[in-house]
């Protein structure tokens, strides 16, 4: 039989001696204990640090263990380089066109234009000269090809100018836009990876203890240290079956703690539905007598942090005092 198993069996067995005394109809047996924290690794890098010492209390969101985060603050800081060139893009598109790029529009549009004068001249007297047999077709024709030439650039630096005027376009800004959230989307995630080298306590409770040291490097999602959750561990106790209907989750209690003075008021927290033992759908009316339920109880008077482990007995309170 398991070491576990055979707990369980001696506090059942505890219970049903305590029950054959008439005095303490509504005392169980059970032992201190805490909800039971693991502290995840998310990443595989080598441990800094640990800044809490075993058994030392922690509260929520206290720095715990560093792992080395060089690599992902690099991936952060490529993700943060990448949100500024997005935004100075988008206000770039906010602002439109600088007047030195429009006056640099209508400069090249008044050359084209000059030059477009001076490419129907030349045409104008290449036709001249052909007529008067001064000429070839080709020299008109080469004419003819510049002068179009021409036309076609002063269309182009016009659309150009246009352009400019017309300023960003409600698309262009849509785009900069989506840009700008998909890198600092990046960014935020870049930021959730770097905080994942950091682990902090989830709530407060007591370092019980670390499964690694610094230096070591453990493997992503596998636990690097245990907390003890909560301000005072709960007494862990097993209901006996003749008492299982009239406890519930908010009974009274009190309890008895070895080592300590008068016991302190306790109330029921939880019970299971399933008993200790299967299959309790087989047993005879007898056996079910045996059959316990795992229940835990809160200690309500707040002092000094007790140990897990530790042997209680818990009164249960109930309504008309006895079963």
């Amino acid at each position: 039989m398991r070491p576990r198993n055979l707990f369980v069996a001696g506090l059942a067995a505890m219970s049903l001696a305590a029950c054959d005394n008439p005095d303490n109809l509504n005392v169980v047996v059970g032992e201190l204990a805490s909800d039971r924290i693991e502290l995840i690794a998310e990443v595989n890098e080598p441990i800094l640090e640990i800044l809490v010492a075993e058994g030392e209390p922690v509260t929520a969101g206290q720095l715990i263990l560093r792992q080395d985060d060089t690599r992902a603050s690099a991936r952060l800081r490529e993700a943060e380089a990448a949100v500024g060139q997005a935004q100075a893009r988008l206000d770039e598109l906010v602002r439109g066109p600088r007047q030195e790029q429009i006056a640099q529009a209508r400069a090249n549009l008044a050359g084209a234009n000059r030059d477009i004068e001076f490419r129907r001249t030349e045409f104008l007297r290449a036709k001249d000269l052909l007529k008067k047999e001064l000429a070839s077709p080709q020299t008109r024709d080469r004419a003819k090809a510049e002068l179009d030439a021409a036309e076609a650039n002063v269309e182009l630096r016009r659309a150009q100018l246009q352009e400019l005027l017309a300023g960003t376009t409600v698309e262009e800004l849509a785009q900069a836009e989506q840009s700008l959230l998909q890198a600092q989307a990046r960014r935020d995630s870049a930021t959730v990876d770097v905080e994942r080298h950091r682990l902090v306590a989830p709530v407060n409770g007591v370092f019980d203890s670390r499964l690694f040291e610094p230096g070591e490097r453990p493997p992503a999602g596998q636990p690097v240290a245990v907390m003890l959750g909560g301000s005072q561990p709960y007494a862990r106790i097993y209901v006996p079956e003749r008492l299982r209907a009239r406890v519930r989750p908010g009974t009274d209690a009190r309890v008895a703690i070895d080592g300590t003075g008068a016991p302190l008021a306790g109330r029921v927290r939880w019970v299971a539905h399933e008993a200790a033992f299967t299959p309790y759908f087989a047993l005879t009316e007898r056996d079910r007598g045996r059959l316990t339920y795992l229940a835990k109880v809160d200690i309500e008077e707040q002092q000094e942090r007790l140990p897990d482990g530790v042997p209680v007995e818990v009164k249960l309170l109930l309504p008309d005092g006895g079963p």
